[in-house]
């Protein structure tokens, strides 16, 4: 008997201890970040995040979460920066941002990688931030990246596969469809609510279209391995909106953000605040420059399906994969 309540006690101290132990240094601020799922540019965004405060010289505790594409988890990690009382939590990708913003009330929230935060309910305007929500969009240039695909096969039924439960994957699958009816392109949908459905949606269009489009869509490029195996298998390319996790897939060309520089400004944003700017000053930031975007082109993808990318694109591409190897321009 004397075990058992030793046992019990020992066992309600540790759980005490861990409870507190972000609170252990009350000098340096304790930053929740949450992301939606692991996968490259979610990795990149938040690592990002981390080298940017350190190199502004933030001593902060970090609480890193990751909700594994689930929005009830994405809850029970707001609830837990909650009860942590953390000094600034950020939410990478929109469930985890719309979690935080609903829960932490008088906490400052920063989003990252959030195509429309707008919509996502997290501001009323671009323009401003609210009293405590701001943050970096990753509103991806559609039409540019369906241009570049025309340039290397010519395309009469683009497939694009989203969740549907995504908000950012749902204003982006408007997008590409008003880009593709301006282009004469038929635009063939289907649409997830998890990674593990995506093999399976991929094989129910793949006969239908010459090409598919993936966006920024959390759900699908976590499961990007499913997207490109069926594709190849079919001898149809994909074009990707993520270059980070094209690094690793057989994917034609991928153009899109550098996800580690969106962290890098993300980082910065969470240091004006803890340096006393509001958020209701911070507008909703963009990233513009030339240098903000990553063009992947695989010359071994293309090869396999019988393409020819133009030497003009090869050549504005700053990540060329041939015979293998990836290289970095």
């Amino acid at each position: 008997m004397r075990t058992r309540m030793s046992l019990v006690i020992f066992l309600a101290v540790s759980l005490m201890l861990l409870s507190s132990a972000f609170a252990a240094d009350p000098a340096k601020p304790l930053i929740g970040i949450s992301k939606i799922v692991s996968h490259p540019a979610l990795d990149a965004v938040e690592k990002g995040i981390q080298d940017e405060l350190a190199a502004l010289k933030v001593n902060a505790q970090y609480d890193l979460q990751n909700a594994n594409g689930d929005a009830n988890t994405a809850a029970s990690i707001a609830n837990k920066f909650q009860s942590e009382k953390v000094t600034l939590a950020i939410g990478i990708a929109t469930p985890t941002a719309q979690a935080l913003v609903n829960t932490l009330k008088g906490t400052p929230v920063v989003f990252s990688a959030v195509t429309d935060p707008v919509k996502a309910g997290l501001v009323k305007s671009l323009k401003k931030g609210e009293k405590t929500v701001t943050g970096v969009s990753d509103m991806t240039p559609v039409k540019e990246q369906i241009e570049l695909l025309l340039k290397i096969k010519k395309v009469k039924r683009l497939g694009h596969i989203y969740t549907s439960s995504e908000e950012n994957a749902v204003v982006l699958a408007g997008v590409v469809k008003q880009v593709c009816r301006v282009m004469g392109i038929e635009y063939v949908e289907t649409t997830v609510s998890k990674s593990a459905e995506v093999k399976q949606a991929t094989q129910a269009i793949i006969k239908r279209v010459d090409a598919l489009y993936i966006s920024t869509d959390n759900t699908v490029v976590s499961a990007m391995s499913a997207v490109t195996d069926v594709a190849m298998k079919n001898k149809v390319p994909v074009m990707s909106a993520d270059p980070s996790s094209a690094e690793t897939h057989p994917v034609l060309a991928a153009w899109g953000f550098d996800y580690y520089k969106m962290g890098r400004a993300t980082g910065k944003m969470v240091a004006e605040i803890l340096k006393g700017k509001k958020p209701e000053q911070i507008p909703t930031r963009f990233m513009t420059k030339a240098s903000d975007v990553d063009l992947l082109v695989n010359l071994d993808v293309a090869k396999k399906l019988g393409l020819t990318i133009p030497k003009d694109v090869v050549k504005t591409a700053n990540r060329v994969v041939e015979n293998g190897k990836l290289t970095k321009k």
